[in-house]
């Protein structure tokens, strides 16, 4: 079940051209060799890594570099029988169907569309919705009586919502609803973990979360929710659910994710140091003493290593997490936040010698500063950013956390990634001995804006700005900073050669740059100012800089390094004696692709179109 809620999610055509290309990719009797044949397994590994036809970061369709031609061929001489047709279709009118969704750059171009004055759900790819407009979804919602507003329940988020004969209603992914074939292997799996969970908590939210999903009730995450909060004890831990809104256009609907790990016991320390004085950093917080919570709750933090990965963290993962996203939960009970310490050394010892740090940075001693404070510095900035960054400030009495609708994920990345930009300089932060000097802070200050202004356009396609939400925060913080402190010549672009760097001047007078924005965010989302953050996001964080982009493009393109990196599950093998698991062996798998052939075969429970 690897990715195929989430597949399905990103687009209703998904699972088909994934199942299609699989089918091709397995049964195909021609040559499978040469230029198209190796074009048409790139494309397969694309879908596959971005669980769907559109870039899984810049939210456009990707188009195929093989010809229309070539895979018409291709269909004919595979398998007909493991074509994914509906009854009483045939091939040829399913890839007359799907052919163009696939090869057209018109059909469906955009998996999430953000851009101002057009209807973001009909111009968006998502399989969220159907047969409704924006006003009509935004209405549903609204009309939804919320049983306690003191605690709100995250409405849509485990739904789709759907047009019939002119009504409107929501078909709920559950056990019995929609996705029922899937949900059904999640309780399986969650009912043996329950089995032998390592304490009553434990035991407490997983039979909760088996709840949640038999029934779809939100009340019921949300006391899953405020469980597994308090969760501070297990050594072993999970994330489960339709948890993060990024890929709804309006910010609503969620995308189903999944990680299994444990506690990294000595690199937590860092992270407990800081949760412990989190009531501290929120004290000396640089936003107007109305939005400060008086009192902290419950933060905890942990160093993790991953063991698994599912769904929307599969292959790419994020690096760190904050839970729950409930604004009340936090508030009221608190969050748990990760830091992914064995994704942050992989990731860290893939950039070792590949150049891109030496094409970018300016100096000598930047680049210096990077090799010896980078790694630790990024992980503190994680730290920082989960653990206080996303737990701190409160919304304003009757302010919905809904308010900033398509521009919350920017938002609320940005005021978190401010949050731990601000403080990653403080003295503090060295007097708690999380950091050994700010010269760590200083590098981190480089990497980020050198990141904001110009290495995180390798990732876009000529001539596109920029559509997800990390990459618009980070531009947009970078950018406003640079055009705030212009006049004192904070940041400056500078020619090294004929190559544009980034130079930070006065880090000090940054750091106070990036209080003012982190105020002015908060203000923002306490308040529930739309306006206004829809400005910062469309003024700072969406344009780009064409020529830069040329430029960088160029550069990057000489290094012959990939703009992406993901990760491969390793494989678990029990070992047993008298029916009972005594060891278990772990392996390593190097074969992407047959790694994702064995999920589709073994996992995948779903019917092709849903």
């Amino acid at each position: 079940m690897e990715g195929i809620l989430f597949l399905i999610k990103n687009g209703k055509y998904n699972l088909a051209i994934r199942r299609s290309l699989e089918n091709i990719y397995s049964t195909y009797s021609g040559k499978k060799e040469g230029a198209e044949w190796n074009e048409f397994v790139v494309y397969l590994k694309r879908v596959w890594f971005s669980n769907g036809i559109h870039h899984h970061y810049g939210s456009e369709k990707f188009i195929p570099g093989f010809k229309q031609d070539y895979f018409a061929d291709l269909v004919k001489n595979s398998d007909q029988n493991g074509f994914p047709v509906k009854e009483g279709e045939t091939v040829d009118q399913l890839m007359k169907e799907l052919t163009p969704v696939i090869f057209d750059p018109t059909v469906l171009n955009k998996k999430v569309n953000l851009d101002a004055g057009v209807d973001l759900v009909k111009t968006s790819a998502v399989n969220f919705y159907d047969g409704v407009t924006e006003d009509e979804a935004d209405a549903y919602y609204k009309s939804m009586k919320q049983p306690n507003p003191d605690q709100p329940l995250s409405l849509g988020l485990n739904s789709k919502l759907v047009k019939e004969d002119g009504k409107l209603f929501e078909k709920i992914w559950k056990v019995g609803g929609m996705y029922s074939p899937a949900i059904e292997q999640i309780v399986l799996w969650l009912s043996k973990a329950e089995a032998v969970a390592e304490n009553d908590t434990q035991k407490q939210w997983i039979h909760k979360l088996i709840e949640y999903y038999q029934t779809g009730d939100l009340k019921t995450w949300d006391d899953y929710n405020v469980i597994w909060a308090g969760d501070h004890k297990s050594h072993i831990d999970a994330v489960n659910g339709f948890i993060e809104n990024y890929t709804d256009p309006l910010g609503r609907k969620a995308t189903w994710e999944a990680v299994v790990d444990f506690k990294d016991i000595e690199a937590t320390h860092r992270a407990e140091v800081i949760s412990a004085n989190a009531q501290w950093f929120e004290d000396h917080s640089p936003v107007d003493p109305r939005f400060r919570k008086k009192e902290v709750k419950g933060v905890s933090a942990k160093v993790i290593t991953v063991a698994h990965l599912g769904g929307d963290c599969y292959p790419s993962t994020p690096i760190g997490i904050n839970l729950p996203n409930a604004d009340w939960i936090r508030k009221d009970v608190g969050s748990k936040s990760v830091t992914m310490e064995n994704i942050t050394y992989a990731y860290d010892q893939a950039a070792l010698g590949n150049g891109m740090l030496e094409e970018f940075a300016y100096s000598k001693e930047e680049q210096e500063l990077a090799k010896k404070y980078g790694a630790l510095a990024s992980n503190v900035h994680t730290d920082l950013h989960e653990c206080l960054g996303h737990g701190s400030g409160q919304l304003l009495p009757n302010t919905s956390s809904d308010a900033l609708k398509n521009y919350q994920s920017t938002l609320e990345e940005a005021r978190a990634d401010l949050f731990a930009l601000y403080y990653v300089l403080d003295p503090k932060m060295v007097e708690l001995g999380v950091i050994p000097s700010l010269d760590a802070a200083k590098a981190e200050y480089n990497a980020y804006i050198r990141n904001g202004l110009i290495t995180q356009l390798c990732r876009l396609e000529p001539g596109k700005n920029i559509e997800e939400a990390h990459m618009r925060n980070r531009q947009l913080i970078a950018k406003w900073c640079f055009e705030k402190g212009k006049a004192e010549n904070v940041i400056e672009f500078v020619k090294n050669g004929s190559k544009t760097c980034v130079v930070i001047h006065d880090y000090d007078k940054l750091r106070t740059l990036f209080g003012k924005l982190l105020a002015e965010m908060q203000r923002i989302k306490s308040e529930g100012d739309f306006n206004a953050g829809k400005a910062m996001v469309e003024d700072y964080g969406v344009k780009v800089d064409q020529t830069l982009h040329a430029e960088v493009l160029e550069r990057f393109r000489k290094l012959n390094v990939a703009p992406y990196g993901g990760f491969m599950n390793p494989e678990f093998v029990p070992e047993l004696q008298d029916g009972k698991i005594i060891d278990v062996k772990i392996t390593y798998p190097d074969d992407y692709a047959g790694q994702m052939m064995k999920y589709s075969k073994e996992f995948s429970f779903l019917p092709t179109w849903n």
